[in-house]
């Protein structure tokens, strides 16, 4: 049984930091990716990273800002977000998928097979 859990949201001042954690069971997983989606707005690619290669890529939004990276010990893979700011408020999802292609992880949601339930985030002003 595939299992997706997100955890490490909260509320966090502008200008804060918080560490998001994906652990991923059940399965061989090749891709994993971060996503968030904002209230009234569509669910959007943040980050990703290939399992076995540690290929990472950054949609533009939040290059610079936020860090993907993996544990293969632990099985995770961790989103650090530091310089938070209210338009970061959101739910965050962590997604996956077992098959390979593109040397970096897609950026659009619907190729990804498996998604934790989600983690909100609050950042106040």
């Amino acid at each position: 049984q595939v299992q997706v859990v997100e955890s490490g949201g909260g509320l966090v001042q502008t200008g804060g930091s918080l560490r998001l954690s994906c652990a991923a069971s059940g399965r061989t997983f090749v891709t994993y990716a971060w996503f968030r989606q904002p209230p009234g707005k569509e669910r959007e690619f943040l980050a990703g990273v290939k399992w076995f290669h540690n290929n990472k890529n950054y949609a533009d939004s939040v290059k610079g800002r936020f860090t993907i990276s993996r544990d293969r010990a632990r099985n995770t893979v961790y989103l650090q977000m530091d310089s938070l700011n209210p338009e970061d408020t959101a739910v965050y999802y962590c997604a996956v998928r077992t098959k390979s292609s593109a040397v970096y992880a897609p950026t659009m949601p619907n190729v990804y097979e498996y998604w934790g339930q989600g983690t909100q985030v609050t950042v106040s002003s």
